[in-house]
């Protein structure tokens, strides 16, 4: 199998003076019926992988294959979750907690005294021109709730997910059946964030997050939610 870079994305990146390529591997499309990360991962990879290479998987997939994918129209937002998502700041090309539903999800993940605390000292923060008091407090599971945009594969372009659930528990799994160092992630064009990584490949986050800076795997329709980084020689 031949990989190519995203289209409108860069092949390779330098860390520390070396170059390191960053290749999308294009799936089919996954739904909560694949059930096996492990399976799943590990058959899109035959004849690719190469000694030293980090595997890296969008924890969308992850959540999707737990079952902790929510048809839009199938969530039933509460009155407190219509308030606060008015509160938060949209931005081009995700919608965050930024509508009734995402909110909802993440009251359910947070529990509805963290998330009110979480909003309370955004507002108190906010004119001091802090950012991200909200998640900070909020935590990972809500922060890591994603919504529906316009660019993404149907049908997950009317839906919400969740994060995946023991992250790390996962890339080990997947790290020992394939051999090389596997890191679930939740990468978009602002920012990077490792959800869980493999141990006995022992990942560095740092590394990890200024490989994928640049979102090589896109945010839009490529379906390519894995990636490999391989250093080049």
């Amino acid at each position: 199998m031949e990989l190519y870079p995203n289209r409108g994305k860069n092949l390779v990146i330098a860390v520390d003076g070396i170059k390191y390529a960053r290749y999308p591997v294009k799936t089919p499309l996954v739904t909560e019926k694949d059930r096996d990360p492990v399976f799943f991962v590990k058959k899109q990879l035959p004849g690719i992988l190469e000694k030293g290479d980090v595997i890296f998987i969008s924890e969308k997939i992850i959540s999707i294959m737990q079952g902790r994918a929510y048809q839009i129209n199938g969530i039933k937002p509460t009155k407190i979750a219509k308030i606060l998502s008015k509160f938060v700041q949209k931005r081009p090309g995700g919608i965050g907690l930024g509508m009734p539903e995402t909110m909802q999800l993440a009251i359910d993940e947070a529990g509805l005294p963290r998330i009110i605390l979480a909003a309370l000292f955004s507002l108190l923060t906010k004119p001091f021109g802090l950012k991200g008091v909200f998640y900070i407090i909020a935590g990972d599971q809500a922060r890591a709730v994603d919504g529906p945009t316009q660019n993404t594969i149907p049908p997950y372009n009317n839906y919400a997910v969740k994060a995946p659930l023991k992250p790390d528990k996962v890339a080990e799994e997947i790290s020992k059946e394939i051999g090389a160092g596997a890191a679930i992630v939740d990468v978009n064009d602002w920012g990077v964030r490792i959800l869980g990584k493999s141990r006995i490949f022992k990942i560095n986050e740092k590394f990890l997050s200024r490989a994928l800076k640049d979102n090589p795997l896109g945010q839009c329709d490529e379906s390519t939610p894995i990636g490999i980084i391989r250093k080049i020689k």
